[in-house]
């Protein structure tokens, strides 16, 4: 018999899901969510190949994108915990990173948490665009030597000395990847196989595409248009993606990893590596500089970091290639978890996450997530808005969380972005900022479906929704 929160779970799940793969045009999403040691939902929704109308399942492999960088970390500490490298040792001593950092050398742990001192210098970008068939910056990357000479002529990109900011850094990542070669002397990815995926008995995971392309149930990747078009594409396989972003995976087989994380370290009897340093990993070494609504953020070794998610910690990760995505998170104190992943980007994981553990600790997601009340005021803030007689039309449309003005008549044209007065949209007030001049801008909310809208002399009526 399903208990009360489970149906709430289940209820919430299989409404929201739909709406929500709708609205950010998502063809294909698998979810499991975990309870101490158990899966208690698992399902797909939508389509894992259009062209075909083939359904997904919980087994439907993804490219889970940056959600591989935990796997990479966790490498590193079971070659630490073997002596044969040290968190602190500087890149150079294994690979031929000249870079330096303000003068001093960027360590393993450096590149772990992406406190390298440097900036993005667009690797996956590069890779990405060209193995998935959508675009082409013509810079030399096709082995490790490109990749090399990329970073070491970045000496000019240098922001700060190491330890100091967070850059998110994939660049950062292939370089682990690469130590994990030269300090176990077995390619990157057949280490990830031996000593972690079976063990964990994930037999289909891989980054192998003749092992992908041999499954049956498996995605096709989409790519958005600018238009939102959906375009058939390609998985990015390569080896200079595989440690930041290259492994594929069924949720289902992801909850085995996320067990062993909660668990600490064990999995089925079997242990993959010791407690302190899964719990090393899971501990914040700096800090993010977005802020959020639950405390502190940070990064860990290789997972993001929520300090106090409903009075947790909660451990997550997200990551794309741009034609698929995936998300993990877990709170390791109530022993939940939850793994999600599409056949493109843009699904919006975290707030399903956080909607889900609310639920599984016994709260109102509504009452205790924001996210998901803002999201539901923008959306129900956009639509079509006319002043008197329809004489003055402007359209309120919501884009990725900003709401934006647009407008085009003999009159006037503008799409301009609207600004919360607090973020929280408690007020439904907003502002215009242009040249230096901010205007005023605000909702009044009488119901959802009879909304004025105040620009300086203009009071625009709510005529439809789209």
């Amino acid at each position: 018999m399903i208990d009360m929160v489970d149906g709430k779970l289940i209820e919430f799940i299989e409404e929201e899901i739909p709406k929500l793969m709708r609205e950010t045009k998502t063809p294909g999403l698998s979810i499991a969510v975990l309870r101490e040691k158990e899966v208690i939902y698992a399902e797909g929704f939508g389509a894992r190949n259009v062209e075909l109308n083939l359904p997904a399942t919980p087994n439907t492999l993804y490219g889970i994108g940056s959600c591989t960088k935990s796997f990479t970390a966790l490498a590193i500490m079971q070659l630490a915990e073997k002596k044969l490298l040290n968190i602190d040792d500087p890149v150079e001593k294994y690979v031929p990173l000249k870079i330096k950092s303000k003068g001093k050398s960027i360590t393993i742990h450096n590149l772990l948490t992406h406190t390298s001192g440097l900036p993005s210098l667009g690797t996956a970008v590069i890779l990405i665009a060209r193995m998935a068939g959508i675009g082409e910056k013509w810079i030399p990357m096709s082995s490790m030597d490109d990749f090399y000479r990329h970073l070491n002529g970045a000496e000019r990109e240098v922001v700060d000395e190491p330890g100091k900011r967070f850059f998110y850094f994939n660049a950062g990542y292939t370089i682990l990847g690469d130590i994990i070669e030269k300090v176990s002397g077995k390619p990157y990815e057949e280490y990830i196989q031996e000593n972690i995926l079976t063990p964990l008995e994930m037999e289909r995971t891989t980054f192998l595409k003749e092992k992908f392309e041999r499954e049956e149930d498996k995605m096709t990747p989409y790519w958005k248009s600018k238009e939102g078009k959906l375009i058939p594409s390609k998985h990015p396989f390569h080896k200079l993606i595989y440690a930041p972003g290259g492994l594929l995976s069924s949720v289902m087989e992801l909850t085995n990893y996320l067990k062993m994380n909660i668990e600490e370290g064990k999995f089925r009897g079997r242990v993959i590596v010791k407690p302190e340093s899964i719990r090393e990993m899971q501990r914040i070494y700096v800090e993010m500089p977005r802020k959020t609504y639950y405390g502190r953020e940070g990064y860990g070794y290789g997972w993001g970091i929520v300090e106090n998610f409903l009075g947790e910690k909660m451990v997550e990760h997200g990551g794309s290639t741009g034609v698929s995505s995936a998300y993990l998170a877990f709170l390791p104190k109530s022993r939940v978890g939850v793994a999600m992943a599409s056949n493109t980007s843009g699904f919006p994981y975290s707030i399903v996450a956080q909607a889900i553990f609310a639920i599984l600790l016994g709260k109102d997601p509504e009452k205790t997530i924001p996210p998901i009340r803002i999201r539901r005021r923008l959306n129900m803030l956009a639509g079509i808005y006319e002043t008197y007689k329809g004489i003055s039309r402007v359209k309120v449309v919501n884009r990725g969380g900003i709401l934006f003005i647009e407008r085009r008549d003999e009159f006037a044209e503008m799409n301009i972005p609207i600004i919360p007065e607090d973020l929280k949209l408690e007020s439904y007030k907003f502002s215009i900022i242009s040249n230096g001049i901010k205007t005023p801008v605000e909702f009044q909310v009488k119901s959802p479906e009879e909304i004025d809208l105040i620009i300086e002399r203009n009071v625009f009526h709510k005529v439809r929704s789209k």
